[in-house]
């Protein structure tokens, strides 16, 4: 995708009149509507990327439990799980 303008400043222009000449052309070409919409856009995670995370849940999860069954698990965590 290409966002570059390939609008120039002529001679005798000021330089407020030649940002409203390319502002307009950006809104009349749809650029600014579609940089708006992918602005905040956030790729989804890669495979490996979501295995680790489950796998780095799975290994908190059975810590939790171990140190809940012997009793050394803060009592703030034993609400929270329950």
């Amino acid at each position: 995708m290409n966002f570059v303008s390939e609008i120039k400043r002529r001679k005798i222009e000021s330089f407020e009149a030649f940002m409203r000449r390319v502002k307009k052309a950006w809104q009349q070409s749809g650029k600014v509507l579609q940089v708006r919409k992918i602005q905040f856009y956030a790729p989804g995670k890669s495979r490996n990327m979501r295995r680790k995370s489950a796998l780095h849940r799975l290994a908190m999860a059975e810590k939790i439990d171990y140190l809940r069954k012997i009793g050394r698990l803060p009592d703030e965590m034993n609400k929270l799980k329950k």
